[in-house]
């Protein structure tokens, strides 16, 4: 008899669109995530390109879905540690992370209110703080408040279990593990950008206004830390000359060889927000080659109507001047032969797509490509969907998800 249950690992686009695909043709879907929330990178995004619009209206239909369908259990604060078995027939560990709140939570957000620690928010890369009582992001799935316990002090303070009316609070959570039977698995643990600290040359992220381009849609985002306004991380400077570096770490044989696909329009885009903020404002591109192919391509003429230095060449060096934190870029340009040292308000590196499993693998003998994404279907009944696969813009991997999907049935029909 069919087993007809997957596991879905990963709470992001590909991971949701697995999820309720499946759940909607009747197989009961466990989906586990990392994270206290589910949105994954696509929740961080400011605008999708070319339209340039929200992309939270997308999630909140998928959201929509979950919670009419009975079919789905959603798992946040979850991690899979172990994956036994063969194809129709799998056992899987889960350990669950206490959120230190109780599904009683109504979202009300006293605790936070009366919490007197701070921590670093990781929604938005550390550029603001959050109380150690918080909701995850402004519009989390599920709308409940988490205590962060290496910020809390516990209950030698307690004062969010004493505000909290409905009792919700409770400081003594442990981890917990359970254990799940499922046809096949489907994992979607999505990207993260290429870590600048393995970037040397570029100050290994000790370039404080030297940032990421996921760290620019927070700043552009109107729930971000600074509310949607572009300024310089080290003095909240309204920034008036500004850099974009192409393929950081990406499309390089000492670090990255794939290239992400989305860097270069997620670049364009990003000079869209600038330039609404700040007209005036001069904008410099380092590229090798700008890659916005098909109907991408009106997009990119559309940004060139702005005025853009394009600079061919990838610099050799990206430095902090001690006094002032400006961001200085050395390179040399391709077609003048010219070798620069130019100064910069704030320089935006364009991280590539690194697949989570580049740090954290599938706890089953799969297999991976150079750079660690995974190949799809090197253990019958495991499939990889998303970035985690392959680099790709959300409807790529959305279009993924589904043919997993597809492929996981196929799994549990013939186990």
């Amino acid at each position: 008899m069919a087993n007809k249950s997957i596991l879905v690992v990963g709470g992001g686009i590909s991971g949701i669109t697995a999820a309720v695909e499946a759940a909607e043709v009747g197989y009961e879907v466990f989906l586990v995530e990392k994270n206290a929330y589910l949105g994954g990178k696509v929740s961080q995004i400011n605008e999708y390109f070319p339209k340039l619009c929200p992309p939270n209206c997308g999630l909140e239909i998928n959201f929509q879905r979950i919670r009419k369908n009975s079919k789905i259990r959603v798992l946040t604060l979850a991690e899979v540690e172990g994956i036994s078995g063969q194809e129709g027939n799998f056992d899987v560990t889960v350990k669950l992370n206490p959120r230190y709140t109780t599904d009683g939570c109504t979202g009300c957000g006293k605790c936070a209110e009366v919490c007197p620690v701070e921590r670093a928010d990781a929604f938005n890369f550390g550029l603001n703080k959050t109380k150690a009582a918080y909701l995850p992001q402004p519009f989390a799935f599920p709308m409940k408040y988490v205590i962060d316990n290496t910020a809390c002090t516990g209950a030698s303070c307690g004062k969010c279990a004493e505000v909290c009316e409905v009792k919700a609070v409770d400081l003594g959570m442990t981890a917990k593990t359970m254990n799940l039977n499922v046809g096949a698995v489907i994992w979607a643990t999505g990207w993260d950008s290429y870590p600048v600290e393995k970037l040397a040359n570029y100050g290994s992220g000790t370039v404080t206004n030297a940032i990421s381009n996921i760290m620019m849609e927070r700043l552009a985002s109107l729930t971000g830390p600074t509310s949607g306004k572009i300024v310089r991380p080290s003095d909240n400077k309204e920034p008036q000359n500004i850099a974009f570096v192409q393929c950081a770490g990406s499309r390089d044989e000492s670090h990255q060889k794939a290239c992400s696909s989305v860097c270069c329009m997620a670049t364009l885009k990003h000079i869209s927000y600038v330039k609404k903020q700040y007209p005036d404002a001069k904008v410099t591109i380092y590229y090798m080659d700008i890659r916005a192919m098909g109907k991408h391509e009106d997009f990119y003429n559309k940004i060139k109507e702005y005025d853009i230095t394009m600079i061919k060449g990838k610099p050799s060096e990206i430095k902090e001047d001690a006094e002032t934190k400006d961001v200085i870029v050395l390179a040399e340009n391709q077609i003048t032969q010219e070798i620069t040292e130019l100064k910069y308000d704030l320089v935006v590196l364009a991280t590539g797509m690194a697949p989570a499993t580049a740090a954290a693998q599938v706890p089953a003998a799969v297999g991976y490509d150079v750079d660690g994404f995974v190949l799809s279907g090197s253990v019958p009944g495991i499939y990889a969907a998303g970035c985690v696969a392959k680099p790709g813009d959300v409807a790529s991997s959305v279009q993924g998800a589904t043919a997993a999907v597809i492929k996981a049935i196929q799994s549990t029909v013939r186990g």
